[in-house]
């Protein structure tokens, strides 16, 4: 793999920190990836083209995800 948007691929982790194995779920989540990158490049490119800095942007991306919560309840480590 090459060019700066593809990368390793992720080994996804349960709470217990064993490696997620199912095929199917491995799939759903490298889609859901795929398609929050897309939403996501495209957001920062509508940022850029109005003028905000680009890593204000990213700033605030990463402040966003680290604030996201679930509606499932958190499962024990």
């Amino acid at each position: 793999m090459s060019g700066p948007n593809q990368r390793a691929e992720i080994v996804w982790k349960a709470p217990d920190g064993s490696a997620v194995s199912c095929k199917e779920k491995i799939e759903v989540l490298a889609s859901n990836l795929k398609e929050l990158e897309q939403i996501a490049g495209d957001a920062l490119d509508d940022a850029i083209l109005m003028g905000v800095d680009p890593h204000q942007v990213r700033e605030v991306f990463s402040e966003t995800m680290k604030r996201l919560a679930t509606k499932f309840p958190a499962t024990p480590k």
